[in-house]
C-alpha cells in the first residue's frame, strides 16, 4: 500500500528538515573562529547528528513532492513557490552551513571596498578579524570571481561597515535574490521547451542542493544562476540584447555563465533573426556590459587572469583524481614527470570539456536551452575543480529543458548523492564525524519508517 502524501505534508516535513539543519548548525556549522567548538565537544557531536537527521527528512521531503508533482493531480506552481519559501524560512538566520566562502566574498569585498586589487593578492592582504574568518586554504590566494560580484560585495561591506553578523546575513540575502530569480525563470524556460513547469521547479528549484549550499552557504552561483534565467528569459521574448546583458551579467559572476551567449545567439535565430544580426547584438551587448561593468566596479581586468587561480589539491574532481593517481603511479616508478601529472589531467580535462561543448550544440542546436545545461554539466565535470553545489549549474536548465522524465529522475539521484557528501562546517571528516552523520541519518530513516507504519496501520486494520 502507497504511503499518503499530499502537499502540506511535503511542506511540514521539509520544513522540519531545515529547523533541524538550522538548529544543529549553531553548534556543527561553519562558525565565526570565536564560535567553533571542538568536533568532538558534545554540543558540536549533537549539532552534527541533528543536521544529518535534518538533511535525510528534506530530501525525504523532496522525494515525496517529486511524487506528487508526477501525479494525476500535480500542485500547480504558485504552490511549490510557498513550499520552498516555506522550506527555506529556517535557514534564513541560522549560520553558514556546509562552506566558510561566504567569509571569502566578505573579505573580497571589504578589500575592494578599501581599494585593495583583489585579483593581485589574497584575503591576508586585508588583516583583521575578517581576513582570519577565511579558510586557510584561501587567504593567500587572489578572487576568482568577476566584477560584477565583486562590486555586490563592496556595496555590502560599505553598508554594514565590517560587521560580521549583518554582512552574512546580507550576503544571504543576496543568494536568496538570485535562488528568487531562478525560481520566477523556470516555468518560462519549461514552457518554452515544452516541459511541466511544476516538475520544472521541483527538480530545478526545490532541489535539496539549493537550500543547502546556495540558501544555507549563500553561494554566489545562486546570482550567476539567477541573472542567467532572467537573460534567457529575455531572449525567449522580445528583448534579446536585454537578455545578452544579463547573461553577461551572470558570466561576470562567475565565468561559465559566458556559455549562455551561445543560447541567446540561437534563441535570436530561431525568433528569425539572422545569424549575422544575431552575433553582432549579441557580441556588443556582450562587450559594452563588460566593459561598463568592469568600470563600475573599479576592479579594472585583472579579472580574466584570475580564470586561473589554483584550486585546491584535496578537491575530488575527475582530472584531480586522476591526476593523483597518475602522480603516485610516476613517483612509484621515479619519473621525473611525476609533478606533471595534475597539470596534464586538468588540461585534458579543459579539452574534452570543450569538445564535448562542440558535439553538444552540433546536435542539439534546436534545442539551445538543454544543450546550454548539458555544457555547463561536461564544465562541472570535467573541469580542474568540482564541488556538490556546481551540480547545479548545468541541473538547473536540464530541469526546464529535459527531452524526458529518465532525464530528470538520473539527476534527482545524483542530487540525493550530493546532498551528503559535504559535512556541515565545510571541512574534512574524520572518522568521528562521519560515524554522527551516520547516525543522524539513519536515526531519520527510523522515524520516517515508525511514520510510515503508523500511516498504514489504520488502513491495515480497515482491509483485515
Amino acid at each position: 500500500m502507497a504511503f499518503p502524501v499530499d502537499l502540506r505534508r511535503c511542506q511540514i516535513l521539509g520544513l522540519a528538515g531545515t529547523a533541524f539543519l538550522a538548529a544543529g548548525g549553531e553548534t556543527a556549522g561553519a562558525l565565526p573562529v570565536r564560535d567553533l567548538l571542538h568536533p568532538a565537544s558534545a554540543p558540536a557531536a549533537l549539532g552534527m547528528v541533528a543536521v544529518y537527521f535534518g538533511l535525510v527528512l528534506l530530501i525525504a521531503a523532496w522525494a515525496l513532492l517529486g511524487r506528487l508533482v508526477r501525479g494525476p493531480r500535480p500542485p500547480a506552481p504558485r504552490a511549490l513557490l510557498l513550499v520552498l519559501a516555506v522550506w527555506a524560512a529556517p535557514l534564513l538566520l541560522a549560520p553558514p552551513l556546509f562552506s566558510r566562502d561566504v567569509y571569502s566574498y566578505l573579505a573580497q569585498g571589504a578589500m575592494v571596498d578599501a581599494h585593495m586589487d583583489v585579483y593581485a593578492h589574497g584575503p591576508s592582504q586585508l588583516g583583521g578579524p575578517l581576513a582570519g574568518e577565511v579558510a586557510p586554504l584561501w587567504r593567500h590566494t587572489a578572487a576568482p570571481y568577476g566584477p560584477v560580484f565583486l562590486a555586490v560585495a563592496a556595496a555590502l561591506s560599505a553598508l554594514t561597515r565590517g560587521e560580521l553578523p549583518a554582512g552574512l546575513f546580507g550576503m544571504r540575502l543576496v543568494a536568496l535574490a538570485g535562488v528568487a530569480l531562478m525560481a520566477a525563470a523556470l516555468p518560462r524556460l519549461a514552457r518554452h521547451s515544452g516541459a511541466d513547469p511544476s516538475a520544472a521547479l521541483w527538480l530545478g528549484a526545490l532541489n535539496p542542493l539549493v537550500l543547502l549550499h546556495l540558501v544555507a552557504g549563500a553561494h554566489n552561483d545562486a546570482v550567476m544562476l539567477g541573472l542567467l534565467g532572467a537573460g534567457l528569459v529575455a531572449a525567449l521574448g522580445r528583448w534579446p540584447f536585454l537578455g545578452a546583458v544579463l547573461v553577461t551579467l551572470a558570466a561576470l559572476v562567475k565565468a561559465p555563465a559566458a556559455l549562455g551567449l551561445a543560447a541567446v545567439v540561437v534563441l535570436q535565430v530561431r525568433a528569425g533573426r539572422g545569424t549575422a544580426k544575431a552575433l553582432v547584438t549579441t557580441a556588443v551587448a556582450a562587450a559594452g556590459t563588460t566593459v561598463a561593468a568592469t568600470a563600475a566596479a573599479g576592479t579594472g581586468y585583472g579579472w580574466i587572469g584570475a580564470l586561473n587561480t589554483p584550486v585546491s589539491p584535496q578537491n575530488w574532481a575527475l582530472t584531480t583524481l586522476l591526476g593523483r593517481a597518475t602522480r603516485a603511479l610516476l613517483e612509484h616508478l621515479g619519473s621525473d614527470l611525476a609533478p606533471l601529472a595534475v597539470p596534464v589531467w586538468h588540461t585534458l580535462g579543459i579539452v574534452a570539456a570543450g569538445g564535448a561543448i562542440v558535439l553538444i550544440w552540433l546536435r542539439l542546436r534546436p534545442r539551445p536551452l538543454y544543450a546550454l545545461g548539458l555544457s555547463l554539466a561536461a564544465v562541472a565535470a570535467l573541469g580542474p575543480a568540482i564541488r556538490p553545489w556546481y551540480a547545479l549549474w548545468g541541473l538547473f536548465l536540464i530541469a526546464a529543458a529535459a527531452p524526458s522524465t529518465s532525464v530528470r529522475h538520473r539527476m534527482a539521484a545524483v542530487t540525493g548523492v550530493l546532498a551528503l557528501c559535504v559535512l556541515p562546517g565545510g571541512g574534512p571528516a574524520d572518522t568521528g564525524q562521519l560515524v554522527l552523520a551516520v547516525s543522524g541519518g539513519a536515526l531519520a530513516v527510523v522515524v520516517l519508517w515508525q511514520a510510515h507504519q503508523a500511516e498504514l496501520a489504520p488502513a491495515l486494520g480497515r482491509t483485515a
